[in-house]
């Protein structure tokens, strides 16, 4: 079995290595924006180029015939890399263009959901222009302000985060017209968490819920970048979740997908990934992604029992509902070491060391050249630590980062047992 991977960042890297863990043995191509070590090492051939270059990539597919393809950044996705790989005969685990829009359009989205009744909605409006802007921003109490496309998780801006009034949201929110439409929609308070589920069109299955960290620097403060890490407890739960949370973001990603069939007359194949917040009033649901999160990925495949490739032609096979989707009873902690500067003004072309520990590592933005390591600007590197339990888990993960050497940060406190201790007793405080 030959199979086609198009990826970037260290996300890629963890898809690699579930695909090569495969009994079924197969062979990996793999086309990313840079020679990454990691997949480098794992593929038969990589290619660094252009991941939505689409020609390229269809003559590409042509010569080396793969059994499918997986996609995983959301622009090719978005641009409808699916859609051109079928033409050619070859199917994709990532979603058509036309359901991608659930993540590449926020109006859309909502949208969709309001239209088909589906639980889990803010209170939002969609507006191509100004007109009504101030009124609506004016009845909620604070708001959040979300460009309509694509905007690598740093576009969304939140009241008493990125803004203080509503005069300074509204100003954001006039500069994205120029763009598009822009989504206004209440600001929800409570803790953020992202399930990721296969879904075939029709039946969906869970992956073990994980929470993110998108500000820069600890204590979730500073910009808000691609993530810095995330972490997945062994009961496949977290702190401050029950078992009803899931369940009911789990039925919501249902309707959705289905809702898409009905909308669009195409099934949604891939990875369908709520970004939830569980709240007061129960789970909302703050965006939907159309494929693994970055670093979540990283906290779910390491630990699946099940075959990844045989999950994936499932889904392309609208079998899914056949597979039993198993993960093991143990805790996940990954932390990314980023460049200094990041996100704002990240330094390039600054060699990076590290050391083999028990944390399992996955190559980011880095190139290799002469057998050393340079950061190229994005997050560097990930290191994952499982173990029994989250402390473990945590150590593992921690000691690894503190080996890496050159102009590097990283959060301390992603899946201590403090920050924790806080989300859980944020909760409580909005609960009791």
């Amino acid at each position: 079995m030959k199979i086609l991977l198009i990826g970037s960042t260290a996300r890629a890297d963890c898809i690699a290595e579930a695909i090569i863990k495969s009994k079924t043995k197969p062979e990996l191509y793999a086309i990313m924006p840079s020679m990454n070590p990691g997949v480098k090492q794992k593929a038969k051939e990589l290619i660094a180029h252009s991941v939505t270059d689409f020609s390229f990539i269809i003559n590409y597919a042509k010569k080396i015939k793969p059994d499918f393809a997986v996609l995983g950044p959301d622009d090719p996705i978005a641009m409808g890399l699916a859609n051109e790989l079928e033409k050619i005969g070859v199917p994709s685990f990532g979603p058509k263009k036309e359901v991608a829009k659930i993540e590449s359009s926020k109006s859309f989205a909502r949208e969709l959901m309001k239209k088909h009744s589906i639980e889990g909605l803010p209170k939002f409006r969609v507006f191509s222009d100004s007109e009504g802007m101030k009124d609506f921003a004016s009845s909620l109490e604070q708001i959040v302000i979300k460009p309509d496309g694509l905007t690598g998780g740093k576009g969304v801006k939140v009241q008493g985060d990125h803004f203080d009034s509503i005069e300074q949201g509204l100003s954001y929110a006039d500069s994205l017209l120029a763009k598009g439409k822009v989504v206004i929609e209440e600001k929800l308070e409570g803790e953020e968490f992202s399930l990721q589920s296969f879904c075939d069109g029709k039946t969906v299955l869970d992956c073990i819920p994980v929470q993110d960290h998108k500000r820069a620097f600890e204590g979730d403060l500073g910009p808000n970048c691609g993530g810095m890490g995330s972490y997945s407890c062994e009961n496949h739960l977290l702190p401050f979740l029950k078992e009803k949370d899931l369940k009911q973001a789990h039925k919501i990603t249902e309707q959705v997908a289905l809702a898409l069939k009905k909308e669009t007359g195409t099934e949604f194949k891939g990875i369908l990934y709520g970004g939830f917040i569980l709240t007061k009033k129960g789970v909302k649901l703050i965006e939907y992604n159309a494929r693994f999160g970055d670093p979540e990925v990283m906290n779910v495949l390491p630990l699946m029992k099940s075959d990844f490739v045989e999950v994936c032609k499932a889904v392309i096979e609208g079998k899914l509902n056949e597979i039993s989707l198993e993960f093991e009873q143990k805790a996940s902690v990954c932390k990314y070491v980023v460049p200094e500067g990041y996100p704002l003004n990240a330094v390039k072309n600054q060699f990076i060391e590290f050391k083999e520990t028990k944390a399992k590592h996955f190559f980011g933005a880095i190139d290799e050249k002469n057998g050393h390591y340079l950061m190229t600007g994005s997050r560097a590197m990930a290191f994952v630590g499982i173990g029994e339990n989250l402390e473990k888990a945590e150590k593992i993960s921690q000691n690894a980062v503190n080996q890496v050497k050159g102009k590097v940060f990283f959060r301390k406190d992603i899946g201590t047992r403090e920050l924790i201790e806080k989300r859980v007793n944020h909760m409580k405080t909005l609960l009791w």
